[in-house]
């Protein structure tokens, strides 16, 4: 089983390929959530991973909250892989100590259950509500896209053949720091729905944010957020927008849209 979240679709890409080059099953996150669906049972040698994007260098809000809820028996081999920009820090870190924590969740021993093997995958960068953070530009997707793909051979290999202990990471110049400090900011701050504006002028009421919303924060049209505490600010409202009706604050108002394959370029 392969259980991911993705908000713009390049985790939902990665997640793809591998699920279908190893032929086990793939599994949406806030599906689950929503459908109470948490304890699973795996078949004999089945294989257990979690794919993820980095959210402020860390495992984002949604996919640790499933965790702590999850039950899964005797795994006997589990690998995880997030996605992100440019380096995740010390994510992958974060997400063993969830899964050690988690009392449903054991080994084959009985032992609290580990991702022995760890992948980041680097990706278009999609987060832009600060100043310094933009979507790249046309080359630099395809280019990231291009080395992920040659990247994903290696991946699917090493998971199909159940090696353990291989870990390879973009943990940055300062993974601690990006993590635990200015990531443990992020996450406890700066995830809200309450910046989020849509442009009425600009809004033709098709309903996609509604649509896109892996958490089911957004109501009607014009699009109204709930503010119930589940936004992962993934971002998926903003850019699938097809009008660039929906703004995060101002400060994405002369910022670009991105998600996975958005001009049909990118398979």
């Amino acid at each position: 089983m392969i259980f991911y979240f993705s908000g713009t679709g390049n985790t939902r890409w990665v997640a793809q390929q591998i699920a279908e080059a190893i032929g086990e099953k793939l599994l949406y996150i806030p599906d689950l959530i929503r459908n109470e669906q948490y304890e699973f049972t795996l078949q004999e040698e089945e294989r257990l991973g979690f794919c993820f994007p980095t959210h402020g260098w860390q495992p984002p809000r949604i996919v640790r909250d499933f965790i702590s809820r999850m039950k899964v028996h005797k795994a006997t081999f589990c690998w995880a892989l997030t996605t992100c920009g440019d380096n995740m820090g010390e994510a992958m870190t974060i997400l063993n100590r969830d899964l050690a924590k988690s009392e449903g969740l054991r080994s084959a021993e009985g032992e609290p259950l580990q991702a022995e093997t760890q992948f980041s995958v680097i990706m278009p960068e999609s987060y832009v509500c600060l100043p310094f953070m933009k979507t790249d530009p046309e080359d630099k997707e395809h280019w990231k896209i291009e080395n992920a793909k040659h990247q994903m051979h290696h991946i699917i290999s090493v998971i199909k053949d159940r090696k353990r202990g291989i870990v390879e990471l973009e943990k940055g110049a300062t993974p601690r720091l990006y993590s635990y400090v200015i990531g443990g900011y992020f996450n406890a701050k700066m995830i809200t729905d309450k910046k989020f504006m849509v442009d009425a002028e600009k809004c033709i009421s098709c309903g996609k944010c509604a649509k896109i919303c892996p958490v089911d924060n957004i109501k009607g049209t014009p699009p109204e957020w709930l503010h119930n505490g589940r936004c992962t600010c993934c971002l998926a409202c903003y850019h699938y927008c097809p009008t660039h009706a929906i703004n995060y604050g101002s400060i994405t108002r002369k910022r670009d849209q991105y998600y996975f394959n958005r001009r049909g370029d990118q398979k």
